[in-house]
C-alpha cells in the first residue's frame, strides 16, 4: 500500500510503495539527485533532512552511519535517501540547499558565471563554491588542488560491507 511523503521546500506530496526508498521519491519528482554511488549509501548526493516522521522510516544501517559521519552538513535528522525506506505515512523531507558536482568539468563549464546555488562535494557535502560567488579559473585551480574529485575511482574501489 502506498505511503505519502511530503517534500520541502517545494511543498509537494508524493506517494511511494511501503518499503520503497526515499531516493525513488526524489527521482519520481525529477529532482536533481546524482546518486553517484548507485544507491549503495557511499556518497552524499542523496543526503536529505527528515523534518518529521523519522520513526516512520527504516532503521539506519552501519554503512549509512559511516557515510553520514563524513558529510559536513550532517545533522541529527540527516539520512541518505537511497537507504531510508518508508514504512508509514507522515514523512516530511527537506533537500539540503546546493548542487552536488561529480567532476571538475561540472565547475569548469560554469567559469565566468556566478554560482546560482552552493556547489557541493559529493562525498563530504562540503561547499566548494558558495552561491553568488563568481567561478573563475583560479577558483577551479584552488578546488582541484585541495579536493579529491576523482570520484569514479573512489566508488569502484570501495569495498561492499
Amino acid at each position: 500500500m502506498a505511503k505519502t511523503v511530503r517534500l520541502e521546500p517545494i511543498a509537494q506530496d508524493t506517494s511511494v510503495e511501503t518499503n520503497g526508498n526515499l531516493l525513488s521519491v526524489l527521482l519520481n519528482k525529477d529532482l536533481d539527485v546524482l546518486r553517484e554511488c548507485g544507491g549503495r549509501g557511499m556518497c552524499a548526493t542523496c543526503h536529505i533532512y527528515v523534518k518529521d516522521g523519522m520513526d516512520h522510516l527504516s532503521a539506519m544501517n552501519r554503512r549509512e552511519q559511516r557515510t553520514l559521519e563524513v558529510i559536513t552538513s550532517c545533522q541529527q535528522n540527516s539520512r541518505l535517501a537511497c537507504q531510508a525506506r518508508v514504512l508509514d505515512n507522515g514523512v516530511v523531507v527537506e533537500l539540503p540547499p546546493g548542487m552536488y558536482i561529480n567532476s571538475l568539468k561540472d565547475i569548469e563549464d560554469l567559469i565566468g558565471r556566478r554560482a546560482e546555488q552552493d556547489l557541493l562535494h559529493p562525498i563530504t557535502g562540503k561547499v566548494l563554491v558558495e552561491a553568488g560567488k563568481l567561478i573563475t579559473r583560479s577558483t577551479l585551480k584552488s578546488i582541484s588542488d585541495s579536493e579529491n574529485l576523482n570520484f569514479n575511482g573512489y566508488f569502484t574501489n570501495s569495498s561492499e560491507s
